[in-house]
């Protein structure tokens, strides 16, 4: 017999036979539960287990998608019935019962049809669109989460944080209420994950110093992951004592002592404003998914034990024992709840699918806000703001200092912005690039934060759910792959999975990318974005000059702010300082500052150098600096070069690029990065296909790494190969 039809016949036979037994002596009364409240509770449980069954007949028919599941998990439920609507949920595949609770709440849901329409992969599932089988709602305050391995738990401590910032910079209205509480859910294989173990270490850090963290970690814990099981007494070993959170455990099977778990959860995290790990002791009925057969791995002694422990059969014997429903009347709302549900999947199959790749892409990237663009700060107030700066402020400067000066008006023009970051604070950052933010708008807008780039980004989609606009920094670029997950996982999904409902505007800093001197080596020298080029939807920016830097960053702010684009803003580290481009004391790769409302750059516009038309450089950043150079060089011998700078790498503006380079008669693409994954690949394509007969090479780095000293630029391109190179495509 299938593992769900022979659950389902032993709670029948349980129901018939008089053999329902409570898990514990707690009443209704002794928690504080009113009987109309449980036997809702009941009805929630009941439905996600009959969803749980269709699912495995729907997939078996060919028409179902998903079958990961909450069958012996449903206790999850209370935490809906102890939280208001309105606290942020970020959960756990396997919590359809929450969902399931929190609709009931709110007039006009229904969670059973939205669930039978993604169970379908219907375009007219509310949430997803048809796009993956995700639990989530924007009525209900629950973003969706796919099949996460704890991904989803650095963003919601981040949610969780931006509540007390939010009440700081008295901000009103926004979408999480200033007494709100964070509940993010997890599985006990999932608590091992450097993500979650992250997350909670960021949390208790926090808590530790007394800042407010108003969250609940829920772990559900069925004591397997796919066939590994948990040790035994090792979730209670990890957080019993650990810092900074307080832990509460309960049996997630007995739903009395269940809520009365979750009711303290809630009072500590609402009241003290405390992270707290409520540890929730569930079972795992049938196996990890459809297709998981589990008595290959676990005993039949197992299975039987862990079936003697659903949930359905104590609750039913709770409700039953208190006198809320006979066994009779649980065995009939049972049996109509799973022949109305079969009845309405008929319909849900029938319902339209996505038609094509531009319906399936129609949420890649985000809806424009209904935020107005934001009005340029009074003359008076940037006065007053950069008084200590004002006479430096008429001489041209480096990049370092111009970027330093656009976060300071960005922050003044926009009032729910937030830089955040490793020693961005007080330091001002490593290479001066954040000075004066601290001391200018304070801890509340500019965070230094612990050393976790997935804690850093984790803050800046948590605080983006909140209506906030961060400005996280990564110290440098090769740090980010400890977290990139956090962009392409998290951040640059939830649209996609959303339908545009829900979306995390932010503006990445980096500092990054190769030829930084007397101090380096790979990991302050990496020379690869490969990780951001591929992920859809997500604005990558390289600016080769302060000027262009500060324009550039405007836009991508107000990218965020208007249209919500996650944006990666990646700044040369070795151009921060750089001053002269030809001669010593030619100054001239520094620049007066434009204040806001001058110099615009929007997405996907080229910079141009020279009007030359024998050949044309396409590059950025570094690969500018270096070809303006080589330019000047190639002039004095007469070759007539103009250099175009990408500027935006993604989505790569092509109409504008070809546009540029019509003129010339030859291209020549140099880029920084590593060949292999390079954009000077994707160029290379581009132009094959749709410049076909014009002349192309490229010069990249080669597939290295970066090491230290003299050595650091021998695998990279210079100004010397670039005017051999040009000289040996003109020959040709």
């Amino acid at each position: 017999m299938d593992a769900a039809e022979q659950v389902h016949a032993k709670f029948l036979a349980a129901l018939g036979g008089g053999t329902l037994r409570r898990r514990s002596n707690l009443g209704l009364s002794d928690v504080g539960l009113a009987s109309e409240r449980a036997a809702a509770l009941f009805q929630s449980q009941v439905m996600s287990r009959q969803l749980d069954r269709l699912s495995r007949k729907l997939q078996a028919r060919g028409e179902g998608f998903y079958t990961i599941g909450s069958s012996g998990h449903e206790g999850n439920a209370v935490l809906a019935e102890a939280l208001r609507v309105n606290d942020i949920a970020f959960l756990h595949y396997r919590d359809a019962a929450f969902q399931i609770h929190r609709a009931g709440r709110v007039p006009g849901e229904n969670p059973a049809w939205d669930m039978l329409l993604s169970f379908a992969a219907s375009s007219e599932d509310p949430i997803s669109g048809g796009r993956h089988k995700v639990l989530g709602s924007k009525r209900l305050f629950i973003p969706p989460q796919t099949s996460t391995i704890a991904s989803h738990l650095p963003k919601a401590v981040g949610a969780a944080f931006s509540i007390g910032i939010a009440r700081r910079m008295k901000l009103d209205g926004t979408p999480l209420a200033h007494d709100g509480v964070v509940l993010a859910s997890f599985g006990d294989a999932s608590a091992n994950h450097s993500t979650a173990q992250g997350a909670f270490n960021t949390a208790g850090w926090a808590a530790f110093q007394g800042t407010p963290m108003p969250m609940i970690f829920l772990c559900e814990d069925n004591g397997i992951g796919i066939s590994t099981q948990t040790p035994k007494g090792w979730i209670e070993a990890q957080f019993e004592q650990r810092a900074g959170l307080h832990y509460i455990a309960c049996d997630g099977c007995d739903m009395v002592d269940a809520y009365r778990a979750a009711r303290e959860a809630e009072q500590i995290a609402r009241h003290d404003r405390k992270p707290v790990f409520l540890h929730m002791k569930t079972v795992r009925l049938y196996g990890h998914a459809g297709n998981d057969v589990q008595g290959t791995y676990l005993s039949k002694e197992r299975i039987a034990e862990d079936e003697a422990r659903d949930p359905l059969l104590a609750s039913a014997a709770l409700l039953v024992g208190e006198g809320v429903m006979s066994a009779a009347d649980v065995r009939d709302f049972y049996e109509d709840t799973g022949e109305t549900l079969a009845r309405q999947a008929e319909l849900a199959i029938a319902r339209p699918k996505l038609r094509d790749a531009a319906e399936v892409m129609a949420s890649i990237v985000p809806p424009k806000s209904d935020a107005l663009p934001r009005p340029l700060a009074p003359a008076s107030a940037r006065q007053a703001l950069f008084a200590d700066d004002a006479t430096q402020m008429d001489k041209p400067q480096h990049m370092a200092k111009l970027i330093s000066w656009a976060l300071a008006d960005l922050l003044l023009q926009y009032p729910n912005a937030i830089v955040c970051g490793e020693d961005v604070g007080p330091k001002g950052g490593v290479y001066a690039a954040t000075a004066k933010l601290h001391q200018r708008f304070g801890s509340s807008r500019v965070v230094n934060t612990l050393l976790d780039e997935q804690a850093i980004l984790g803050l800046g989609i948590g605080a983006a759910h909140n209506g906030l606009l961060p400005i996280p920094e990564i110290q440098f670029l090769a740090y980010v792959h400890n977290a990139e997950d956090q962009i392409r996982g998290e951040a640059a999904t939830l649209s996609f999975f959303s339908g545009g409902q829900y979306t995390n505007p932010m503006v990445v800093r980096i500092a990054g990318l190769p030829y930084q001197r007397g101090f380096g080596g790979h990991f302050h020298n990496d020379n690869s974005l490969a990780v951001f080029r591929d992920v859809p939807g997500v604005v990558l920016a390289v600016p080769s000059s302060g000027a262009d830097a500060v324009a550039m960053l405007r836009e991508c702010v107000r990218l965020a702010h208007e249209e919500q684009r996650v944006v990666v803003f990646v700044e040369p580290i070795a151009l921060y300082m750089m001053r002269d481009l030809h001669a010593e004391g030619d100054g001239l790769m520094t620049s007066l500052y434009q204040p806001p409302g001058e110099g615009d750059i929007r997405l996907g516009e080229p910079g141009v150098h020279g009007d030359g038309t024998d050949l044309a450089i396409v590059t950025y950043g570094n690969g500018c600096f270096l070809s303006r150079q080589a330019q000047k060089l190639l002039e004095e011998e007469g070759v007539d070069v103009r250099v175009i700078d990408l500027r935006w790498l993604a989505p790569l503006a092509e109409d504008a690029l070809l546009e540029a380079v019509a003129p010339c008669g030859k291209v020549l693409i140099v880029d920084e990065c590593r060949g292999t994954g390079s954009q000077s690949e994707a160029l290379m394509t581009l132009f094959a296909e749709r410049a076909p007969g014009k002349p192309i090479a490229r010069i990249a780095a080669t597939d290295s790494f970066i090491p230290l000293a003299r050595a650091a630029t021998y695998t990279l391109p210079s100004r010397d190969m670039i005017v051999a190179k040009v000289r040996e495509m003109m020959r040709g």
